[in-house]
């Protein structure tokens, strides 16, 4: 890894877009959004809106030589990309200009700052940018100049069909397995690494799982996917997400020590129309970020994401076709990011894996695990049923002050869902405390041993923090308190759920399980709908009120306080002494 450089200058030898949404116009959006400097030789002139390329008028190869050179010889490039080159003649020309300015050195290659080639071959629309003759100079001489070639599905397949030993031969890409293979194919095309698009084929979740199982030396990168062991049950229940297809590139580089790596990077595929100059924006986030002197795969990782969030944030009023992406949303401090279909709880997803740690403490705690086995002491399981019962009353009164809240929206508000939603969350409440009457009854605890039992430090400490919170008069400070609770809950439920299926494991025990209705409980219907209620309305609130950075602060510092009072209250259960 290379030192980090203050606004590095940056080369994009490409195409020119009229309708600024790909080409060098995407390429110094994006450079910019960096923090870094652009300049640009232009390869090509040419007529497009969102809806098609009408006309190209490519520069004169000696013009875009000069281009290149005059550059290259006043400004210290850290980073080159290169985009649409629209013939054989131009190809020549760009290497040319490189190869002479950085001849001083009998290793060419490796005295070329990190190049990135983007074998631009045909518009988002289907136009044709790039004449075939040129597609054998760009393997021969531009691919071994490169840190990284960037193809699509239909460049791979073009550029290796091109490769095969009979000419009549053609290479088609339809799947997962058939990536991997393309890649480690065009490596031996490329000087050091291969992305392999793949967003113009259907993945599922299903089909990393199976490619991952076959071949175990393979990363995989999730971005905006909640992967197994992060104790998310509640927003994978609650998410569209579900079963949802994937986009799927695949990474595959020689690393310094000779051996060969293959990422897979996945993310939901979000259904839009704003993907015009999507591999221009990649290229150059790539770029960018080896300019600014990430590694390779950090690099790329990190572009996949900035160009991932450019089309879920896109202006799709721009145009009446394949809109441009937005490229300087990481320019706005966002502290919470927008709820997008791919992402529809970005508060409390930022929430869980942030206190990760603490959380997993607490759902995964010895007195769960010993509840799901049923093998649970019922003496431990009784004391906590009556401090249970105490924490109840101090939640019902932090509670009373979010219901007159509630309250007060469902008296304002002229819409039935607002009004039912406010009415649902006062109906949770008093069902919970009508839930915890009646279980400790079935264990024979009277409400009279339930009136005599002394406070545990455990229970006081929690009780009393709940009502220091409500006490401040701040709804959505309360409501981090008290969701701590409810989420944690469902959570459990669910992990325990999931954990009586033999497909994971099997290790909860229903049957015969004196424990069962408090996991039936929590898991169930009408406590996940009270969930879900809960997930809506904290994410809701975010929105309407997006935080600070220190208004965050004060919200995570809550959440993580009273995680940690959830964890405690299971460790007070298992020490009775």
């Amino acid at each position: 890894m290379t030192e980090p450089t203050t606004h590095p200058a940056i080369l994009t030898i490409a195409g020119s877009d009229s309708s600024g949404g790909a080409g060098i116009q995407a390429d110094l959006k994006t450079f910019a959004a960096h923090g870094c400097y652009g300049t640009s030789a232009i390869t090509a002139l040419t007529a497009q809106n969102t809806t098609g390329v009408q006309d190209v008028l490519p520069s004169p190869p000696e013009f875009l030589q000069k281009q290149v050179t005059s550059v290259l010889s006043d400004i210290n490039i850290k980073a080159i990309k290169t985009g649409m080159l629209f013939d054989g003649n131009n190809v020549r020309a760009a290497i040319s200009a490189l190869k002479s300015h950085y001849s001083n050195s009998s290793d060419v290659a490796g005295n070329i700052p990190p190049l990135v080639c983007d074998p631009v071959c045909v518009s988002t629309s289907g136009h044709t940018l790039l004449d075939p003759s040129a597609i054998d100079v760009i393997i021969e001489e531009l691919f071994p100049l490169t840190v990284l070639v960037t193809p699509n599905k239909a460049e791979a397949e073009l550029i290796l069909s091109r490769r095969q030993s009979s000419a009549a031969t053609s290479r088609s890409i339809e799947s997962l397995e058939d990536m991997l293979f393309a890649a480690e194919d065009l490596l031996c095309l490329a000087s050091k690494a291969v992305l392999l698009k793949g967003g113009h084929l259907t993945v599922s979740a299903e089909d990393v799982s199976r490619v991952a199982s076959s071949y175990p030396n393979l990363e995989i990168v999730r971005d905006g996917i909640i992967p197994n062991g992060e104790n998310m049950e509640i927003l994978k229940v609650n998410s569209s997400l579900a079963g949802a297809q994937l986009v799927v590139d695949v990474l595959h580089e020689i690393l310094a020590n000779g051996q060969k790596k293959t990422t897979i990077l996945c993310r939901p595929r979000i259904e839009s129309t704003n993907t015009h100059g999507t591999g221009c924006t990649l290229s150059a986030a790539i770029a960018a970020e080896l300019a600014l002197g990430s590694t390779l795969t950090n690099a790329v990782r990190r572009a996949v994401q900035y160009t991932y969030r450019g089309i879920a944030t896109a202006n799709s009023a721009i145009g009446h076709g394949h809109g441009p992406l937005n490229h300087f949303h990481s320019m706005r401090e966002i502290v919470v990011p927008k709820i997008t279909p791919t992402n529809p709880y970005p508060l409390t997803t930022l929430l869980i894996r942030r206190s990760a740690r603490v959380w997993k403490a607490y759902v995964e705690h010895e007195f769960v695990k010993l509840l799901g086995k049923g093998t649970l002491p019922q003496k431990n399981f009784i004391h906590f049923i009556k401090q249970d019962y105490l924490y109840l009353k101090y939640y019902g009164r932090a509670y009373a002050r979010v219901i007159s809240y509630f309250l007060l929206l469902a008296a304002k508000s002229n819409s039935f869902p607002a009004i039912d939603s406010a009415t649902q969350i006062v109906l949770n409440v008093l069902r919970e405390v009508n839930t915890h009457e009646t279980f400790c009854a079935s264990f024979g605890i009277t409400k009279d041993e339930l009136a005599r039992t002394p406070e545990s430090p455990a229970t006081a400490a929690y009780g009393g923090y709940l009502i220091d919170v409500a006490l401040r008069g701040d709804a959505t400070l309360l409501l981090m308190a008290l969701l701590a609770c409810l989420l944690g809950y469902g959570e459990v439920g669910l992990w325990l759920e999931k954990n009586a299926k033999p497909g994971n494991g099997g290790w909860v025990i229903l049957q015969g399980n004196p424990y069962l209705r408090w996991i039936e409980d929590y898991a169930g219907e009408n406590y996940q709908r009270a969930v879900a209620l809960g997930l809506e309305t904290i994410e809701a609130r975010a929105t309407m009120d997006p935080p600070s950075l220190s208004r965050f602060a004060e919200w995570y510092a809550v959440w993580e306080r009273c995680t940690e009072l959830e964890k405690g209250f299971w460790d007070m259960a298992m020490n009775l002494s």
